[in-house]
């Protein structure tokens, strides 16, 4: 995988890049929360979208995010204030035990 190198991002390694790309698809994962851990911008994610994923991933994924009232922190619930979902839990906290 190329490095991205586009507005605002420097570069990126692959591992980053597919960190972004997990993000973005992510319903609840807000663009302001990939600003504040990567330094991307909403337009530099776009373009880093349209770089690495199919064209047809890449319309579907533009439709997802276009619809999605969690992906822009203006447009969320006043009530969720999280990057992440309540029922996620931190590894050291998981109770199910693995036999």
């Amino acid at each position: 995988m190329e490095k991205f190198t586009g507005q605002g991002a420097g570069e990126l390694s692959a591992i980053d890049t597919d960190r972004i790309i997990e993000m973005a698809w992510e319903d609840r994962t807000p663009f302001d929360a990939i600003e504040a851990q990567f330094g991307l911008k909403e337009s530099a994610v776009k373009a880093l979208m349209k770089q690495t994923l199919k064209p047809a991933s890449y319309v579907r994924w533009r439709k997802r995010v276009e619809h999605c009232k969690t992906k822009h922190t203006a447009t969320r619930n006043d009530h969720i204030s999280r990057f992440k979902s309540k029922a996620q839990r931190a590894i050291s906290q998981n109770k199910i035990s693995k036999r």
